[in-house]
């Protein structure tokens, strides 16, 4: 660790990730900047946590412009660091700090680059699961990368039954609120929809307090979904007779006064009740919504 000098006082940290709290250092061999994340080790005889194997075994294979590129990992006194590429701030951040709305220009890049770096993770096996805005990072020049792959895992059909417990409240999809277990990529691409409005507005779309809220949250704004619009639906787990019924509404007037035509074409596209129905990544990266966009610019 004698090559990385923190830069911040010890309580003055960047950010907390899932598993670790993140700091900004110095690379003292080539003079540059990083960003050093300490890893928990809870119970330090039990060695490096899962987690942390998990985040590291991930991010060797995923190379691209748009997730954070990690540099190095250093076990010291029974701590493990991982050394990241440093961005000047995250996208939540990015967005309290300007004032007014985003504009048009800058949502779409910035959406655009998120379907590209996850289309890359979904097409080499891996799933998020934690998709928000406090883990996408920005740079003062418009690049934006995914971060933070703590609840990463990768996949191989067939889908398994897999923790409950992933993606944070207000970014977590129908199914896994409704109990499934078997779930795919499909749950980071609600979440990349949910942020999409976020950017626009610079309010969460469903900022629920509980599961259940959550749930009623969506459902007030999509309908209540019904079995001709998610086949299976009343089957899950969690699904409840006594759900109120509500009607689709419109979205907010901010979202229709920032939002041309695709992008709203596109939006619902992302925030299809059945995860079978919704756009891929992959395929959103040819949407229409994106053909004005100077995509080897960024």
């Amino acid at each position: 660790m004698e090559r990385y000098q923190k830069i911040e006082k010890p309580d003055a940290a960047l950010g907390e990730g899932t598993y670790g709290v993140v700091y900004k250092a110095k690379d003292l061999v080539n003079n540059e900047i990083v960003a050093l994340k300490r890893i928990r080790l809870e119970v330090e005889d039990e060695g490096i946590p899962s987690t942390a194997l998990r985040e590291i075994s991930l991010l060797r294979e995923l190379n691209h412009r748009n997730i954070v590129d990690l540099k190095d990992c250093v076990q010291e006194d029974g701590r493990l660091y991982l050394v990241f590429e440093f961005l000047d701030k995250d996208l939540k951040k990015y967005m309290e700090s300007v004032n007014g709305l985003l504009s048009a220009a800058q949502v779409k890049s910035y959406l655009f680059q998120l379907c590209r770096g996850l289309a890359f993770c979904h097409a080499r096996g891996v799933m998020h699961r934690d998709l928000k805005p406090q883990n996408l990072l920005v740079t003062r020049d418009g690049i934006l990368k995914i971060a933070d792959f703590g609840l990463a895992r990768a996949y191989c059909p067939p889908i398994r039954p897999l923790t409950h417990e992933v993606v944070t409240l207000w970014y977590r999809p129908p199914e896994i609120l409704l109990g499934s277990q078997a779930y795919a990529p499909p749950v980071d691409v609600w979440a990349v929809g949910t942020i999409f409005v976020e950017m626009v507005t610079k309010r969460p779309l469903f900022p629920g307090d509980s599961e259940i809220d959550q749930l009623y949250k969506i459902f007030r704004q999509l309908g209540t979904p019904t079995e001709n619009v998610w086949r299976g639906v009343q089957t899950l787990q969690d699904w409840n007779t006594a759900f109120p019924i509500w009607y689709k509404s419109d979205f907010s007037p901010v979202v229709l006064q920032n939002l041309e035509p695709a992008g709203l074409e596109l939006l619902e596209m992302f925030l299809a009740y059945d995860p079978k129905d919704r756009i891929t990544v992959k395929e959103s990266l040819h949407h229409p919504y994106f053909d004005d966009l100077n995509k080897e610019n960024i």
